[in-house]
């Protein structure tokens, strides 16, 4: 028989995909767009609100191209007006690093 190994357990890290720039990467290491069943498209910042979700990398380049190209509004499966396009973007590039 083999030894077990003692140790602290390893967790597995949900992996999910960036929308506009298609990387891989750990949940936590993205934000998540919502829709809400009432049809709303919000920012979740816990990652837990229920509806239909699509991840972006909080980079400028992602955030952008995401919104550009429609692929938000791909995942999301909704059309996204002008306004609340401006208004998930800034609160995005708010929260984005100084690169």
């Amino acid at each position: 028989m083999a030894a077990r190994q003692s140790g602290p357990k390893v967790r597995r890290q949900p992996q999910r995909t960036c929308v506009a720039c298609r990387q891989v990467e750990g949940k936590r290491g993205l934000r998540r767009l919502v829709k809400t069943p009432e049809g709303a498209v919000e920012l979740d910042l816990t990652g837990k609100r229920s509806g239909r979700g699509a991840y972006l990398h909080l980079s400028r380049e992602c955030i952008q191209k995401g919104f550009a190209t429609g692929a938000v509004a791909r995942a999301l499966k909704t059309e996204l007006d002008p306004t609340s396009t401006q208004q998930l973007q800034a609160q995005l590039i708010e929260q984005a690093p100084d690169e």
